[in-house]
């Protein structure tokens, strides 16, 4: 198939970013992730990848990350055979691919227009599968979604972007239309996302990071129907720390930021269960 001819605003290429990391790994000799959807995909793609940016051991961060909730997908969908999976600001993440959920499973990949416009031209179609072209925050998308089986919402590199008035008000409606299921999602520190947002100023890219999740029972308060069930402090994970160090000293230095709190908790992998 013909490359397609892409052109992106400089915003748009952060979902380039995250398909490339993963295509990166897709080529690596000890992959982590896997990822040959993704690797297609840049294959199919009319675009100077090269000329990204990616974050600094973003082609070992990325696959790990999405290899995590790939896990949590995987658990979900092995104890809930008939269930519904919200994927949120999906971006180019080929997860319905890498996980194949069974005949029973109905998938929504969520994101705005011109994301999804992206997703046709480069996925196919399969059974039980559906994309959606919306903000997550205009609540009407759900509307046309059946609340009848267990969910799991995945917002894998999303609540960072939103308010956190509209993400919470996005949980409760999704809490009070299924009956019971899980959310899933990383959350920066207020630190983190401060950080993360002058950087990118520093850089000239247009990055806004508005939500820092500093206290994960916060979100228990907030909507009262979620309790926490796992708090995964990701830049600790022993077998990303593994993948990043590179050498003695770089390994120790990961010991080191390990023991830290304000390191730990700049990036935590939340699990939620109603």
């Amino acid at each position: 198939m013909e490359a397609k001819k892409i052109r992106l605003t400089r915003e748009k290429e952060t979902y380039l970013a995250t398909l490339y990391g993963k295509a990166m790994d897709a080529a690596a000799e000890n992959s982590i992730l896997g990822d040959r959807f993704a690797a297609d995909a840049t294959a199919r793609i009319d675009y100077d990848f090269k000329a990204l940016k990616l974050p600094k051991g973003g082609e070992v961060t990325l696959p790990m990350r999405a290899w995590h909730f790939d896990q949590w997908t995987r658990a979900f969908l092995s104890a809930n055979p008939e269930s519904t999976v919200l994927h949120l600001g999906c971006g180019l993440d080929t997860r319905v691919y890498r996980i194949d959920p069974g005949p029973k499973v109905r998938w929504f990949d969520v994101d705005l227009p011109d994301v999804i416009a992206l997703r046709e031209q480069l996925y196919p179609e399969r059974e039980g599968y559906r994309r959606i072209g919306a903000s997550v925050t205009e609540l009407s998308w759900l509307d046309a979604i059946p609340g009848d089986t267990p969910v799991l919402v995945v917002a894998e590199g999303l609540v960072m972007y939103l308010h956190e008035k509209d993400g919470t008000a996005l949980f409760r409606r999704i809490t009070d239309q299924f009956p019971g299921g899980q959310l899933a999602f990383d959350g920066y520190s207020g630190a983190m996302v401060r950080l993360v947002s002058r950087l990118a100023t520093v850089r000239g890219a247009k990055v806004e990071l508005v939500w820092g999740v500093d206290d994960p029972h916060e979100l228990e308060k907030q909507v009262p129907k979620l309790h926490l069930a796992e708090d995964v402090e990701f830049l600790t994970m022993p077998r990303l720390v593994e993948r990043l160090s590179r050498n003695w000293f770089s390994g120790a230095m990961y010991g080191v930021m390990g023991r830290l709190p304000f390191y730990r908790h700049l990036i935590r992998h939340l699990r939620y269960a109603f």
